[in-house]
Formats: C-alpha cells, sequence, structure tokens
C-alpha cells in the first residue's frame, strides 16, 4: 500500500464540483505517476506516447498525431521539436510541399525500449491499487468517455 505521506495527500482531497475537474485532477495525479517512472529513463509520457504512436504507425502528420491524441498543435509542435533535437525523430516532406512527415529514428527506438520496464513500473503502481476488473472497467470507460466528450 501507499506511504503515510500519500495516504495524507489522499485524504486531502474533496469532492469537486464536475467530472471535467474529476478528469483533470486524476489526469494530473496519473501524469505525475508515470513522469515519475519514465524520468528514470529520460522520457515523459508525452514524449513516450508520442514515440509508441510513431513506432507504430511508421510516419506521421502533426495532422494526425494531433487528432490521435486529441492534442493541441502547440503543445504537439513543441514536444516533436524536443524529440527531433534529440535525435529520436526524423521529418521529411510528404507528396504536398506544406506536409511534414514525422517517423521514429533507430535512436528513437533505443530509447523507446530503454523505457519500457519504467512504463511497466508505473503502470504496475496503479494496477496494484485495482482489481483486474476495476482495471478492465477503467480501460474501457475511458475510451467510452474520449468518444462520448469528442461527439458531444
Amino acid at each position: 500500500m501507499g506511504s503515510k505521506a500519500e495516504n495524507r495527500d489522499a485524504e486531502a482531497l474533496f469532492k469537486l464540483s464536475c467530472p471535467c475537474q474529476d478528469l483533470r485532477r486524476l489526469s494530473r495525479v496519473v501524469s505525475r505517476l508515470y513522469d515519475q517512472e519514465l524520468r528514470k529513463s529520460g522520457l515523459e509520457i508525452t514524449q513516450f506516447g508520442l514515440l509508441t504512436a510513431l513506432s507504430q504507425l511508421g510516419e506521421a502528420n502533426q495532422k494526425r498525431l494531433s487528432a490521435g491524441f486529441a492534442m493541441d498543435s502547440t503543445t504537439l509542435t513543441r514536444t516533436l521539436a524536443l524529440l527531433r533535437k534529440r535525435g529520436w525523430i526524423r521529418v521529411r516532406r510528404g507528396t504536398d510541399r506544406r506536409e511534414r512527415l514525422f517517423g521514429i529514428t533507430e535512436a528513437g527506438k533505443r530509447q523507446l525500449a530503454a523505457a519500457q520496464s519504467y512504463y511497466r513500473a508505473a503502470e504496475q503502481r496503479l494496477r496494484k491499487e485495482l482489481s483486474e476488473a476495476e482495471w478492465r472497467g477503467l480501460e474501457e470507460t475511458l475510451s467510452r468517455l474520449t468518444v462520448a466528450a469528442m461527439a458531444a
């Protein structure tokens, strides 16, 4: 279970007035947990997510990445620039001269592989606080909520 400090932090939480505030708080807490672990590999959760997506997609333009993560363009541009500066992604022109396609480099693949154990450690820290049924329910609920919010 959690430490006394973590239990005090949990006790400090108060009821919020709407689901949006609850989700924003949840996002901050979960991101902080994953960032604590991933930082040991030199990544943050947003960077890890982008490298994972590019590893799966092969290449993608900024519009596709922005839509897939439901991320604003400014944040995405800043994160892509950092990943490119570190040599973990490459960019090339698409068929349209204005289009830029991003792909993961070999160095990026190595960085992603090195981060996997830290990602799993973060996930295990979270999962140990939930039953298997709660974990599965969480995944399903988050997916449905994302689709519902986008439709609204």
